[in-house]
């Protein structure tokens, strides 16, 4: 406990006890507890969100060809996975970040139809390389093939 001297000299010293009480409501115990909450849950999702181009090369795109293996409406992005067949006639798995899905209904894709997607379905794909060099990357453009194009970048840098 802290002490304080309220005297001149040594011999005058007399030592005294300070103590500090500190009434804590309810209330306040109750809203830390609430901000506190609301701080580790909303922190959850922007930490999990990250920039194209952290992920993927702005400056290498790419177009494959293959048939959609699974659709998958989530967010904050959602994925569209392609079995691809390599120049050996092997399949190799292909795993694309498509936008969020307010971009997704823009372009004319719904989380219902799931983008008139399902799998077997042919397509080419359009897209950023991803940096890591896997088998995956960030779709700008989906063509079907009844003929439908879908564009879900504009720039250069993927957005």
């Amino acid at each position: 406990m802290p002490f304080f001297c309220n005297g001149q000299s040594s011999s005058d010293v007399e030592m005294v006890e300070v103590t500090t009480m500190k009434y804590i409501k309810k209330g306040d115990i109750l809203v830390s507890g609430v901000v506190l909450t609301l701080g580790l849950v909303l922190a959850g999702p922007s930490s999990a969100h990250h920039s194209v181009q952290a992920q993927f090369d702005v400056r290498k795109t790419f177009t494959i060809s293959g048939t959609v293996s699974k659709v998958e409406w989530i967010n904050p992005h959602s994925y569209l996975t392609l079995n691809v067949k390599d120049t050996e006639g092997k399949v190799q798995k292909w795993a694309f970040e498509l936008a969020a899905p307010g971009v997704l209904r823009r372009a004319g894709m719904s989380r219902e139809d799931r983008g008139g997607l399902k799998p077997g379905d042919e397509v080419t794909v359009s897209g950023l390389a991803s940096k890591d060099g896997s088998n995956s990357g960030w779709l700008q453009e989906l063509k079907l093939s009844d003929g439908r194009v879908i564009k879900l970048a504009t720039g250069p840098n993927g957005n």
